[in-house]
């Protein structure tokens, strides 16, 4: 649970909504987590980025929903960050979500709720 390679998989969020499959971007190494979001104007589904305590929105072109989870995947924050802003570390995030802001809402994703990587 956490030693993930780049690629693409699957978000599952256990909550109220079960069973919602999410398609997820997973950048788990240093050149990916760093590019992350940028130059993008939209992202299909959500970007893990694992390992990660804070993110940025530095030259981003969109705001987004960013989702602190701790080691065991679940989630400890919740922000939506505008373009050109500087997040606050999480002492216990041990990977991060993004999506295009408003969308973790509706699939769920809150304090407390857990979340599954079924990776492709």
């Amino acid at each position: 649970m956490g030693r993930w390679q780049d690629g693409r998989g699957k978000l599952i969020v256990h909550g109220e909504r079960e069973g919602s499959a999410v398609p997820l971007e997973i950048a788990s190494s240093y050149r990916a987590r760093t590019k992350g979001l940028l130059g993008r104007d939209s992202v299909d589904g959500a970007l893990l980025l694992s390992p990660a305590g804070s993110v940025h929105t530095f030259r981003m072109r969109f705001p987004i929903d960013v989702a602190y989870l701790d080691r065991r995947l679940r989630v400890i924050a919740v922000r939506t960050m505008k373009p050109g802003r500087l997040g606050l570390p999480r002492l216990r995030s041990r990977h991060v979500l993004e999506a295009e802001a408003g969308v973790m809402e509706g699939w769920g994703v809150r304090v407390g709720v857990r979340v599954e990587i079924a990776v492709e």
